[in-house]
């Protein structure tokens, strides 16, 4: 959900609304996520060891792996900038094919290494050499191991990356629709590792007018395109300013070329278009409301249905739950119980919740948070989905993130919306049949967590226990839970909200007169 200043709150669990959660989440999450792009599996900024096309007429040296004594690499590295400087300042007979070649030794060996050399390359002058390499009217060959080089250079560190503040006008230049593809594919990735570096290099790329050249790049098929244009995309936008997001989803076929490439594309092209996806539904609330009136929910959920493959499958999921949680209407009009595409949700979830993979399940839970937030027909209908005792066996054995928007789930599950009271009305069939399962005990666990709002969450769940079973069960289930003990570690907490909720229920339930009856 996004502001509720703005937005009519749909989502009300137990006390406190998970939409306010939800939209502080999505916002985090699409600060934050760059992060979890690193090593293997999502790296924010890549190294080009080959070229952008394997059409390409371009050598790439059989040995290019393997490792060599850095001082020989700088040495040569400084070498090879002399060269290329040299080759600049020639004027004579074949001059361009001299200058393509100092060009492209230089790409080998920033190329060559787990550690390549550029910060030799740096400090010996290569960045304006570079740039002017990217000067109109040169051949594209030349072009092409221009950028290489400046590609590899971004990829280095926060301040190797800045370095190329000089080129970063010609590189955009050289996206645009008269540049040949594969000069223009190699640009981009250049681009998009400047713009993994930081916001304000984002900004910069953005007030340089990198954005709908990007863009356009989506329109065509062509694979690798697309799959360097989506991901220098999620790069660009990924905030934390939204404005670079709402100012995309304005731009005229955007939302078409999405749409067609998650319908069609293979996985590694659908997995970079699913990240935009990501930080358009988290950081813009009109991206929101424009992506919810398509068919995007159908093509995700087809996406988690029939995809093993996690590096999709972890953007595909977290742009479904930003839908889910940040526009009234998609549950209002589109998750409707009864609907196909709500049944196949919930399936698709499921599916997730089963997943060996623990971002998997924690991303799954937070879904369905949402959605069991929402009307009593939504809660039924997890509650009687085959999601239902994997969400309890969860909640009693998965680790505490996991855990905990898991507890979102069942608590949403066990209370209707509040009306003109404000306090949440009990769905008793829900609430015993999930106590009975076995399900207090993680709440319980929760309140003894150093988290607050797991905290709050707990109690919140245990006052609905003790509220709602009849006959004095539940202060027999609690007390059998350590219960008690649980509240009591707040008797002194700094935390005033929790301190009070936790003593006004020992005091009311376990009083005085507790037990006096037996």
């Amino acid at each position: 959900m996004a502001d509720e200043s703005t937005t009519t709150p749909k989502r009300d669990p137990i006390k406190y609304p998970v939409g306010n959660t939800a939209a502080q989440r999505r916002r985090q999450n699409a600060v934050s996520v760059g992060k979890e792009r690193r090593e293997a599996l999502f790296r924010t900024k890549r190294l080009c060891r080959v070229g952008v096309s394997s059409d390409m007429d371009v050598a790439v040296d059989s040995d290019m792996m393997i490792e060599e004594e850095q001082s020989i690499l700088e040495a040569q590295t400084s070498s090879a900038v002399e060269e290329l400087k040299s080759s600049i300042a020639f004027q004579g007979k074949g001059a361009v094919q001299k200058r393509v070649n100092a060009l492209r030794e230089l790409r080998r060996l920033l190329s060559r290494s787990e550690f390549p050399p550029i910060e030799t390359a740096i400090t010996s002058g290569a960045i304006p050499l570079l740039a002017q390499c990217l000067s109109f009217g040169s051949q594209d060959e030349q072009l092409l191991e221009a950028a290489w080089c400046l590609t590899n250079i971004a990829a280095g560190k926060p301040e190797e990356t800045r370095a190329l503040l000089p080129a970063l006008p010609l590189l955009i230049a050289h996206i645009g629709e008269k540049s040949s593809v594969l000069v223009a594919e190699q640009c981009a990735w250049a681009l998009g590792n400047v713009a993994g570096e930081g916001e304000d290099l984002r900004h910069i790329l953005i007030s340089q007018g990198a954005l709908l050249p990007l863009a356009k790049m989506m329109f065509p098929n062509k694979g690798s395109t697309v799959r360097t244009a989506g991901w220098a995309l999620s790069n660009l936008i990924k905030g934390p300013d939204p404005k670079a997001a709402t100012e995309l989803i304005k731009i005229d076929g955007v939302v078409e070329a999405i749409l067609r490439h998650l319908r069609k594309a293979d996985e590694e092209i659908a997995t970079e278009i699913a990240w935009v996806v990501v930080y358009l539904s988290a950081l813009s609330p009109l991206a929101t409301s424009v992506l919810v009136k398509t068919d995007l929910l159908q093509l995700l959920v087809e996406r988690l249905a029939t995809s093993n493959s996690l590096q999709l499958l972890i953007p595909v999921l977290r742009s479904l739950g930003n839908l889910i949680a940040g526009d009234t209407y998609t549950t209002n009009a589109v998750l409707v119980p009864g609907h196909e595409i709500t049944d196949n949700i919930i399936l698709a979830l499921t599916k997730c919740l089963k997943s060996e993979h623990r971002v998997l399940k924690k991303e799954a839970a937070w879904v369905l948070s949402n959605i069991a937030a929402g009307t009593v027909g939504h809660k039924q209908l997890i509650y009687k989905s085959e999601a239902m005792p994997l969400l309890i066996q969860l909640l009693t054995t998965s680790p505490f993130d996991i855990k905990k928007e898991v507890a979102y789930v069942v608590g949403n599950l066990c209370v209707a919306p509040a009306e003109g009271s404000g306090r949440s009305s009990l769905i008793y069939d829900h609430l015993v049949s999930c106590v009975r399962s076995g399900c207090l005990r993680g709440f319980i666990d929760l309140v003894r967590s150093a988290d607050i709002e797991a905290a709050r969450l707990g109690l919140q769940f245990m006052e609905l226990v003790l509220r709602g079973l009849p006959n004095g069960e539940g202060q027999k289930l609690v007390e059998k839970e350590d219960g008690i003990d649980a509240m009591e570690r707040f008797q002194f907490h700094e935390n005033e909200d929790l301190r009070n909720m936790a003593n006004q229920l020992v005091d009311k339930y376990f009083g005085e007169d507790y037990g006096l009856d037996e």
